[in-house]
């Protein structure tokens, strides 16, 4: 639930700007005060281990058995014909993506501190649910970016063979910063994240996550692996975040189970409606 956005009648454009930013971001860090959130921090633990147990045997079986066959199936790296998967595979880089949804957050900040009563409110609803979705795959990518410097492995064919067991713990170049994914944790962690907040978009989100797993692939990115470690990575991260907004009633409610369930958000045509009017001066 966002926090509260009163300000002093007269204030000036940029004293409701700098409010509605700070309490935007005070909302975030305040004391978490659900009920229920012992009961939700249990079942995000149990799903986070079996999750992660059963995404790290995959992880091992691909590395072992399928890695060197699947990159050796591949079009040559650079092959001018991939032309389109690289383009596509640019919907799910991480600076992109993080970049439209930081300048989204930004544009409903401008327009929120324009509005007032309801209508800001409606807006800054949709806002708390943009930070979810920016701080899901933030800090997914961010847990990565640590794993690919720790662990070191080589993309493919990079020595000059298909070696998936080529590793350089903390080498920190391009070149060996396969393992896991940026791709596949970004948009893993954007769909879990949309899908969380819009149930009816989990099977558009998903095609999209595994298409961007798929454009890795081909480009000889990555290896099988790889992809799989960051949809997992993704996810966790996602799940993560998804708890520390429903302790704090932001955006999602808890059950008595500890299940985390999305509240009712803003209709698409009463944000149109919002994006219609009267902004700030």
């Amino acid at each position: 639930m966002p926090v509260t956005t009163t300000i002093a009648p007269g204030a000036s454009y940029p004293a409701q700007l700098f409010v509605v930013a700070g309490r935007g971001l005070a909302q975030l860090v305040r004391a978490p005060s659900h009920s229920r959130r012992a009961a939700a921090a249990r079942k995000l633990a149990r799903h986070s281990l079996w999750l992660s147990a059963a995404g790290a045997a995959l992880i091992i079986v691909l590395m072992v058995a399928f890695d060197r066959t699947e990159i050796q199936l591949m079009p040559a790296r650079g092959t001018p014909a991939l032309w389109p998967i690289r383009i596509l595979t640019d919907f799910g880089k991480d600076e992109n993506v993080l970049s439209v949804l930081g300048v989204i957050l930004v544009v409903v900040a401008l327009v929120a501190a324009g509005l007032h009563g309801t209508r800001r409110a409606l807006l800054l609803g949709f806002g708390t649910r943009l930070q979810y979705m920016f701080l899901s795959v933030a800090l997914s990518v961010f847990v990565a970016e640590i794993l690919k410097y720790l662990i070191g492995r080589g993309r493919p064919f990079v020595g000059g063979k298909a070696d998936p067991f080529n590793f350089i713990p903390f080498e920190g170049s391009a070149a060996y910063t396969s393992l896991p994914s940026g791709h596949a944790v970004t948009a893993f962690a954007l769909a879990l994240a949309v899908s969380a907040l819009w149930p009816r978009l989990r099977v558009f989100m998903y095609t999209y996550a595994i298409v961007i797993l798929l454009t890795r692939l081909v480009l000889l990115a990555h290896h099988p692996s790889d992809v799989a470690a960051g949809a997992l990575i993704g996810m966790v991260g996602a799940m993560a975040v998804r708890y520390w907004f429903a302790a704090r009633r932001l955006a999602f409610a808890i059950r008595a189970d500890g299940t985390i369930v999305p509240l009712p958000g803003p209709l698409p045509g009463r944000l149109k409606r919002v994006a219609r009017g009267p902004s700030a001066p």
